[in-house]
C-alpha cells in the first residue's frame, strides 16, 4: 500500500509539472506589428505621457531597423522617453548615440540641448522650485555635463530656438557650481578649518568670477582671516568684497530691503 501511495503521490506530482509547461507563453503584441503600426503606437505612447512605453517601443522599432525611415526619430525619441521615465542613464546613452552617428542631423541642436537637460538638476528652483535642499548633495560632474551640453546648444547653434533657455540654466549652473564650492568653505569654517576654508572660498572666486554666491565666498575668506589673526588679509577681502558689492550686507550691516537668506543660511 505504501508503494502504491508513493507511486500515486509522484504521478500527481508529474501531472503538475507536465501541466505548469504546458501553460501558453505570454507573446509579444508588438512582434505581428508593421513599423508603422510600432511607431503609431510609440507616438502615441508619447502623446499621452506612457514614457515607459514610449521608450520600450522606439527602442524595439530602432533595433528592427536601425537604418531604416524611422531610425533617427526613433533614437531620439528614446533618450527624451527615458529622461521623463526617470532613466537617465539610459537617455544619456541614448542622446550620445544619436549625437555620435547624425553630427549634422537637421535637429542636432535640439539633441544637445536634451543632453544638458539629463543632467541638468532643477530641484533647487531655477524656475521658482526652490525648495531648500543642500547643495552638498548635488552632483556637481553631472551640472559641469549640463554646462558643456548647453554651451555647445549655444555657441554652435546661437539661433535655435533652444539657445536662450540654455544660456540661462547655464548662468544657473555656474552659481550652482559656485554655491557648492561656498558651502564646501562654510562647512569648514564652521568646524574651524580656516584654511581650508579660505582655499574653497578662493577657488569658487577663482573658477566663477561672475556668480552671485561669491559675494559670500568673500565673507567667508575675511571671517577666516579674521579668525586667523591675519588682519590685513582680512582688510584687503573686505575691501575686494566692498568694491565689488557695495551694497552686501556684509559691508553695510544693514539687510537688503525685501532680502532673503540664502539657502546656507550663513
Amino acid at each position: 500500500m505504501k508503494n502504491v501511495a508513493r507511486y500515486l503521490a509522484c504521478a500527481a506530482a508529474l501531472a503538475i509539472v507536465a501541466a505548469c509547461h504546458g501553460l501558453p507563453e505570454k507573446t509579444d503584441e508588438t512582434a505581428v506589428w508593421t513599423n508603422n503600426k510600432l511607431y503609431t503606437e510609440a507616438q502615441d505612447a508619447l502623446s499621452g505621457g506612457d514614457w515607459g512605453k514610449c521608450a520600450k517601443y522606439f527602442e524595439q522599432l530602432e533595433g528592427r531597423d536601425p537604418f531604416g525611415h524611422f531610425a533617427q526619430q526613433a533614437q531620439i525619441n528614446v533618450a527624451y522617453c527615458s529622461w521623463k521615465d526617470g532613466e537617465a542613464a539610459n537617455a544619456d546613452q541614448a542622446v550620445d548615440r544619436f549625437i555620435q552617428l547624425h553630427p549634422d542631423h537637421p535637429d542636432i541642436a535640439y539633441a544637445y540641448y536634451l543632453k544638458g537637460m539629463i543632467h541638468f538638476n532643477d530641484d533647487l528652483g531655477l524656475f521658482g522650485r526652490f525648495s531648500g535642499q543642500d547643495m552638498s548633495e548635488r552632483d556637481p560632474k553631472s551640472l559641469r555635463e549640463s554646462y558643456d551640453a548647453f554651451k555647445v546648444v549655444v555657441d554652435k547653434y546661437p539661433n535655435s530656438k533652444y539657445a536662450p533657455d540654455a544660456a540661462q540654466r547655464m548662468r544657473y549652473i555656474v552659481n550652482a557650481l559656485a554655491s557648492h564650492e561656498v558651502h564646501a568653505a562654510d562647512y569648514y569654517y564652521r568646524r574651524g578649518a580656516y584654511v581650508a576654508a579660505i582655499n574653497r572660498a578662493q577657488l569658487a572666486i577663482k573658477e566663477y568670477k561672475n556668480a552671485p554666491a561669491i559675494e559670500d565666498a568673500l565673507h567667508i575668506m575675511m571671517l577666516s582671516y579674521e579668525k586667523l589673526d591675519q588682519p590685513q588679509l582680512a582688510d584687503d577681502t573686505k575691501r575686494v568684497l566692498a568694491g565689488t558689492f557695495p551694497d552686501s550686507p556684509y559691508v553695510t550691516g544693514r539687510a537688503r530691503p525685501g532680502a532673503k537668506k540664502s539657502w546656507w543660511q550663513f
